[in-house]
């Protein structure tokens, strides 16, 4: 995590996931934005698209831009089955790619994937050591336990056939709970923050700055601190607070259930827990109109970024002051028009 030096972070683009868009409109994107030469384009997954099979698509597509995962699911696949996506895609992309990893949450690992959420710290851990060592061509213990029920007992350690493209791919965490932003500040090569509000850095950025100093990592400018961030350039601040409330209202009604809901938690230690409550309720209720239109506006501008192109620059100066080292801004409204404007407040803040 770097300090804020003045300036703009750099910016790069977050396509989500279907249905948020579809594939054309990613493509479309993801090439403006190597054409504009944004800093990143960056794919989620949640139980829709996948991010790796979107990855493998971008890295024939683009030529320049760096590749990541923002947020690829610890409990989608395999630790092993993982490396072998990521070395795939480093060599296809010609080393451009980086991986942000997470454990999801309960209703996901659990309803999707079949599996335990229980212990998301040490799964966590036991799968980035896991990755590190299979990238690095090393031998990887066998992954079944000998009790399993149906072990044969025959398998053995096996190196990865395919080798990355670069000895070693970055590997950023998602995390927001105190002890995964230490663990990501202990393991991680960088963070990716959602829902980040620069200005109230107590639930998140304060932790995570506290956390880089402890592990000896405080003046470390290997860590790249990223955030995702729905974005909306539009004519007018109304217009663009309306293209991005549908992600907020989301994320707060639906990622989540009643009681267990990280990014209400989030909000509520940034002084919106009544707020986050009834935007909730009303999406749980089955009101989505309701709970997107309950979403106060100054936590809108907290928490994205909405803005015209005479207020663009200010926004995103913002970020930057706060300690965020990268936006990854997940395009609203006007989809090219937004990153056209991110391309174009980009260049004006390296002049």
């Amino acid at each position: 995590m770097s300090a804020a030096d003045g300036g703009i972070p750099k910016v790069g683009i977050s396509l989500a996931y279907w249905p948020w868009f579809t594939y054309d409109q990613q493509v479309e994107m993801a090439v403006l934005a190597d054409d504009l030469g944004l800093d990143g384009v960056w794919v989620s997954e949640a139980w829709g698209q996948d991010a790796v099979s979107m990855l493998g698509a971008l890295s024939v597509l683009t030529e320049n831009v760096r590749l990541g995962t923002a947020i690829m699911q610890v409990p989608a696949r395999p630790a092993t089955s993982a490396a072998m996506a990521i070395a795939s895609v480093d060599v296809m992309s010609k080393g451009r790619l980086t991986i942000g990893i997470g454990p999801s949450g309960p209703q996901v690992s659990e309803g999707w994937y079949g599996q335990p959420f229980g212990k998301p710290l040490k799964r966590t851990r036991e799968y980035v050591a896991t990755l590190r060592q299979a990238l690095a061509g090393e031998n990887v213990p066998v992954q079944v336990p000998e009790d399993a029920e149906g072990v044969s007992g025959l398998g053995k350690p096996l190196r990865l056939l395919v080798r990355p493209e670069r000895t070693s791919v970055p590997i950023y965490l998602g995390a927001s709970a105190p002890g995964g932003l230490k663990q990501c500040a202990t393991i991680g090569d960088g963070w990716i923050g959602f829902l980040v509000d620069p200005d109230r850095p107590g639930p998140l950025l304060t932790p995570l700055r506290e956390a880089l100093a402890e592990a000896g990592r405080a003046d470390d400018e290997g860590f790249e601190t990223c955030c995702i961030v729905p974005t909306s350039v539009a004519p007018t601040l109304d217009e663009a607070r309306d293209a991005v409330r549908p992600w907020i209202a989301f994320y707060l009604g639906a990622m989540g259930a009643k009681g267990k809901n990280f990014y209400v938690d989030l909000v509520e230690g940034y002084g919106y827990g009544a707020a986050a409550e009834e935007i909730q309720d009303r999406w749980l209720a089955g009101d989505q109109a309701a709970a997107a239109a309950a979403i106060p506006t100054d936590l809108l501008d907290a928490v994205t970024i909405a803005a015209t192109p005479d207020t663009l620059q200010d926004r995103l100066t913002r970020f930057r002051a706060g300690g965020i080292d990268t936006l990854l801004c997940t395009p609203c409204g006007d989809l090219l028009g937004t990153v056209r404007a991110l391309g174009r407040a980009r260049h004006a803040g390296e002049a």
